[in-house]
């Protein structure tokens, strides 16, 4: 059974094949060219389709960009990068032309469902799931299910504030490398800030750990409204590994109290740039099965 998966970024948009156990077949990325508007996301998906209609997928499985109602498939907010995109009902159109099944959800909703599935979050009844990038975006898992909150825009830790401002504005790669800009007067990319750190340079080390203070201003934030069993980060900058989770683990547990640091476990996220497409695989099968069941059972 294969699952035809979209992720639509501001930037690139990935799709490929997606079996009923999560592995990605197959995967490639063209640009979004997001300014082109809605008709060119929707010429986009329809070339995709014909691309991969021979492997006769049971549906489509849409991650995107904006604050969307994953209950019904429509967006409903967000920043208009891509213009007409707000207020599109994304899963009436695609089934209606396609005549298959279609979900809709938020990236980092669905980067959150595809951990919990096969990823870093796997058997975890809670957790959070941040990725850190151009911004910040969040995820929540309670209970084993996906937290959308009233009015489905829950999660948007991005805008939290800290002693300095908003969250993302100071703990986002964005902001890591602003920062590294301020301080050296050079313009550097992610890696090579952590590449110099590395190298003991006392610059760089001290830009890095005044970003994970403010990182973890929030994250202290977060800790306290949610208790959560775990801490899931993605995002290109998470992929330092073991070598910045202590860090931030450190810098973390000097903020929060004792009860809220039993248990909890921060882990960088497993499945990397397929974890939107392999999420909203996850939320398809789940439609599939309910549907199967008269609506009443959950994958």
């Amino acid at each position: 059974m294969n699952i035809l998966a979209i992720d639509i970024g501001g930037t690139m948009i990935k799709y490929g094949l997606v079996s009923s156990n999560g592995e990605v077949l197959s995967t490639d990325k063209i640009k979004t060219e997001a300014k082109k508007g809605l008709n060119n996301i929707l010429n986009k998906i329809d070339n995709i389709f014909k691309r991969y209609k021979e492997n006769d997928p049971v549906g489509i499985a849409v991650s995107g960009t904006g604050q969307i109602n994953g209950i019904i498939g429509k967006v409903i907010g967000g920043n208009p990068i891509i213009p007409n995109w707000i207020g599109t009902n994304l899963v009436k159109i695609l089934e209606e032309k396609y005549n298959l099944p279609a979900v809709l959800e938020n990236d980092v909703n669905c980067v959150a469902l595809g951990e919990k599935w096969i990823g870093a979050g796997k058997n975890l009844k809670n957790f959070i799931c941040l990725t850190i990038g151009t911004g910040i975006g969040g995820g929540i898992i309670l209970n084993n299910q996906l937290f959308r909150g009233e009015n489905f825009v829950a999660g948007e830790f991005g805008h939290i504030l800290i002693k300095k401002g908003e969250f993302e504005q100071f703990a986002s790669t964005t902001a890591l490398i602003r920062l590294a800009k301020e301080i050296t007067g050079k313009t550097s990319n992610g890696e090579e800030i952590f590449d110099l750190a590395k190298k003991e340079v006392i610059e760089y080390q001290n830009i890095i750990s005044e970003w994970i203070e403010n990182l973890t201003d929030g994250l202290s934030s977060i800790v306290y409204c949610f208790n959560p069993e775990n801490i899931i980060l993605g995002g290109g900058v998470i992929e330092q590994g073991d070598y910045l989770i202590k860090k931030i683990k450190n810098s973390l547990f000097k903020k929060i109290s004792i009860r809220f640091k039993e248990n909890l476990n921060l882990a960088q996220a497993k499945l990397g740039n397929s974890a939107g497409m392999i999420g909203a695989s996850y939320l398809l099968l789940e439609k599939l099965i309910k549907e199967k069941n008269g609506g009443n059972k959950e994958v």
